[in-house]
């Protein structure tokens, strides 16, 4: 049997499937079954046969509505759609269509209703059904969390299914053939005597024809493009230069702006003088928007230019004015009071601790998205209408805000997604809409594209959480026996939600993800977060709470392992309770030729797992001595994720997640005087270098029964391995991020 089993007609029309990874996700418990928004608007002869997949008399086009940062997520999507629709992925286009309710994230509610809904009983999976329930009806279509293959993987192949069935028929009634008698291949319907009707040519008739019902998903043998090498379809664009994001949107009688914000985050407008502005050729006006100003000229430079040359004076925001200070209110944080949640609590901690207990503090530091494309958005407003073109995650959120702003209706709103230029979260963040709108509707009728400098860019970002993390521990006859980690954050969650006017009840998870989930039967296990008051106001940075507990949780593990005198890798192995773990480590292992000791003098060899977003990871990382100071030579990476869809696309992801992961740990910080980020452009916020980058093996395993994503599960390791293979060659522990503040890197 396939995952997915039956589908039915009523199912696809609202565009959700009943079930995802072989286990039912809820039935319609009220009566508001959605519309195809494909049959809006559709012009005689073509066929909108589901939500995803549109035909017409001249092209096939595949709706991908996962927003595309880079990671190949259009791509993905088509591919899942063309395996059952029977095309060729040179024989389509894609759209990542217009915001609606029908595209909901199941994957992302189910990740949801684990952040926001304490462990426990029938309670907790009563309130998990209410959140899933809920994102439901709210059509919460949002790109994150490495939901794009696990929310489509089942649902993309259904809508190709119903689309290829109904086709089939089409071809049967235009030919009276028996529908049992033809078959597809390549965009056609083949007859019995080997003649080609192109699914083009049936669009008219299809269209007449309720979409097929109870279609039968493929088995993997009969995959053709699943788990095979393809070629990414915006590679040649890609390749050549000529593929366009957001930031190139132009049409005609376009005005540019940019934006000039408090550099204090949330100090608001304060006194300017304008007057040197418009002497800078092509500076037009200057307008207030809330809490900065918005500048309008004739291209992007001057209007950057003409924001440079304004004066002005900025009240101070509300964070702390040093990072001392920052770091002292993580410290008074770790009270019952500040108690956010308790994930896991096994055995008796405090009684196994005992006199000898090893202790230590972990820190992590705020960290920039610090994309590559800055922030842009185009939007012009009507009297009855606007229109944004951006790239964005949260094109719902972005509507509903844009008709809060302008008084519109969300329906009145068209929203356009644009390829983005890289993102880790960003994109999460509307703000750039926000203030583009604001602009708008002081010119009516002018499509306003505003770009934020580099500058603004990272001035104005809003951060990875900063995080401190207390372990304490035990061990006994050479084995971890008791281990107690407590975790001090800000709430990304509710810092990032109050932006979109929405409050997060209970607990936020994201506090302890990538600590208590670990499947390590250590006798006595404890984990606790610790609510922190916001500081810099925060958002979702690739793996999100995972990104620094992933450190947290692996450092103190190293440490409690050492005091044994255990293997890293053996212990960890010894500890594994989840079977699909067992053999992400027993990979690693082999992939590294493991042995428990450096593979030759002036070398050193560190390991760490961490299991995330579902995804169990785990990464072996060499470093040497070198003249210049420590290289990073070889990394082995081997995660498992049910299904490997696209190899290629996959290797990648892995490959710059680790990447990301070890430039962050080696040099990445954000900090604050006066409320201010001290770091406004890359050369105050450096990464690793290409020069510097290892060679990475990459190994994906598919022994689940659940399709999972790797976008982020890569991350949360690679800054513990460093540190443990740091460790393991200078006998030094790396306590603190970015670790260029104690060891030189090559």
């Amino acid at each position: 049997m396939s995952r997915l089993g039956k589908i039915t007609r009523r199912t696809l029309l609202v565009g959700a499937v009943a079930v995802a990874g072989g286990v039912a996700f809820g039935t319609w418990r009220y009566k508001t079954p959605y519309k195809n928004p494909l049959l809006t608007n559709l012009n005689k002869g073509d066929a909108a046969l589901t939500p995803y997949v549109l035909i017409t008399p001249d092209e096939i086009t595949l709706i991908t509505p996962r927003a595309d940062k880079g990671q190949g997520a259009y791509h993905a999507q088509a591919l899942l759609i063309a395996e059952e629709l029977d095309v060729e992925l040179d024989q389509i286009s894609i759209t990542p269509g217009a915001p609606d309710v029908v595209y909901w994230n199941q994957a992302l509610a189910d990740e949801a209703s684990e952040f926001l809904v304490p462990a426990g009983g029938f309670m907790q999976d009563t309130a998990q059904i209410a959140v899933s329930a809920a994102s439901k009806f709210i059509g919460l279509q949002i790109m994150g969390g490495s939901t794009t293959i696990p929310d489509g993987f089942d649902k993309l192949r259904a809508a190709g299914a119903s689309a290829r069935e109904t086709l089939k028929l089409a071809a049967a009634e235009q030919s009276g053939v028996p529908v049992s008698d033809v078959r597809t291949q390549s965009g056609a319907v083949i007859l019995p005597d080997d003649s080609r009707l192109p699914y083009t040519a049936l669009a008219a008739r299809a269209a007449t024809l309720e979409p097929a019902q109870d279609v039968p998903l493929r088995e993997p043998s009969e995959w053709r493009l699943i788990g095979k090498e393809t070629q990414r379809l915006d590679i040649a664009a890609k390749s050549t230069g000529t593929q366009d994001y957001g930031i190139d949107v132009s049409m005609p009688g376009m005005v540019h702006a940019t934006v000039l914000m408090n550099p204090s985050q949330g100090g608001g407008l304060g006194k300017y003088d304008t007057s040197e502005a418009f002497k800078i050729r092509g500076v037009s006006s200057v307008v207030e928007i809330t809490g900065g100003l918005g500048i309008i000229a004739d291209n992007t430079w001057r209007a950057i230019q003409g924001a440079r040359a304004i004066e002005a004076s900025w009240p101070k925001g509300p964070m702390p004015d040093t990072m001392d200070a920052h770091w002292l209110a993580l410290s008074d944080s770790f009270t019952v009071d500040a108690q956010d949640s308790r994930k896991r609590n096994e055995g008796d901690v405090d009684t196994a601790m005992g006199a000898d207990a090893v202790t230590a503090e972990y820190r992590a530091p705020y960290l920039a998205h610090a994309p590559l494309e800055p922030l842009n958005a185009v939007v012009r407003v009507d009297d009855d209408g606007a229109e944004v073109w951006t790239g964005t995650q949260v094109p719902r959120f972005l509507q509903a805000n844009v008709a809060r702003l302008t008084g519109l209706s969300p329906d009145q709103i068209k929203v356009h997604g644009q390829m983005i230029g890289g993102s880790f979260g960003l994109r999460l963040e509307d703000e750039v809409v926000k203030q583009a709108t604001e602009i708008a509707m002081q010119m009516k009728g002018v499509p306003v594209k505003l770009t934020y400098s580099r500058e603004e860019d990272m001035l104005h970002d809003f951060p990875r959480q900063i995080g401190m993390a207390r372990m304490r521990g035990s061990v006994k006859e050479g084995k971890v026996e008791a281990y107690d980690l407590s975790i001090a954050m800000p709430s990304v969650t509710g810092s990032q939600m109050a932006r979109q006017n929405q409050t997060v009840p209970g607990p936020d998870s994201q506090i302890v993800a990538g600590a208590f989930e670990q499947p390590f039967a250590i006798p006595h296990h404890r984990v606790t977060g610790y609510r922190a008051p916001e500081l810099a106001s925060i958002s979702s940075w690739r793996s999100v709470g995972a990104s620094s507990n992933g450190f947290f949780y692996n450092a103190g593990l190293d440490e409690l392992i050492h005091a044994a005198g255990a293997d890293p890798l053996e212990e960890r192995l010894r500890l594994c309770n989840d079977p699909l773990s067992q053999k992400v480590l027993e990979a690693i292992a082999e992939m590294s030729n493991w042995s428990g000791s450096s593979p030759s003098a002036g070398v050193g060899r560190g390991v760490a797992f961490t299991k995330s977003f579902g995804v169990p990871c785990a990464e072996v990382v060499d470093i040497k001595q070198t003249e210049d100071g420590l290289r990073i030579t070889d990394v082995w990476v081997a995660a498992e994720v049910g299904t490997v869809v696209d190899p290629v696309n996959f290797e990648n992801n892995v490959a710059g997640g680790v990447i990301f992961g070890l430039g962050h740990a080696m040099f990445g910080e954000i900090t604050y005087e006066d409320g201010v980020a001290e770091q406004e452009n890359y050369d105050l916020y450096p990464s690793m270098r290409i020069n510097q980058c290892p060679e990475i093996t990459v190994r994906g395993l598919e022994n689940g029964d659940r399709v999972l994503g790797v976008g982020e599960p890569p991350v949360p390791p690679a800054a513990p391995a460093l540190a443990s293979a740091i460790f393991a060659l200078t006998g030094e522990r790396m306590r603190e991020m970015p670790f260029s503040k104690f060891v030189q890197f090559a």
